[in-house]
């Protein structure tokens, strides 16, 4: 099974990068563009009944991928 986990910072914890990258496209000329959140996404494949994978798949995402304190993440089997 395959599942994808998204992985993005927290709300109260500033985007760095997406600020950057941000003010760079405005200095482009994309003066329109209000905001720009990073976003990490991972594929996950996984063998094993349905209720397994899930539970692999929340495991890795919460244990490995995201850092509890500054991110959040989402898991959705593809």
């Amino acid at each position: 099974m395959q599942f994808e986990v998204l992985v993005e910072l927290k709300g109260e914890v500033l985007d760095t990068e997406g600020r950057a990258i941000g003010e760079s496209l405005r200095r482009l000329g994309f003066g329109e563009l209000k905001d720009v959140k990073v976003t990490k996404r991972f594929l996950l494949n996984i063998d094993g009944d349905q209720q397994r994978a899930d539970q692999v798949a929340q495991q890795i995402a919460r244990e490995y991928l995201a850092n509890p304190v500054s991110e959040t993440f989402k898991v959705k089997k593809l």
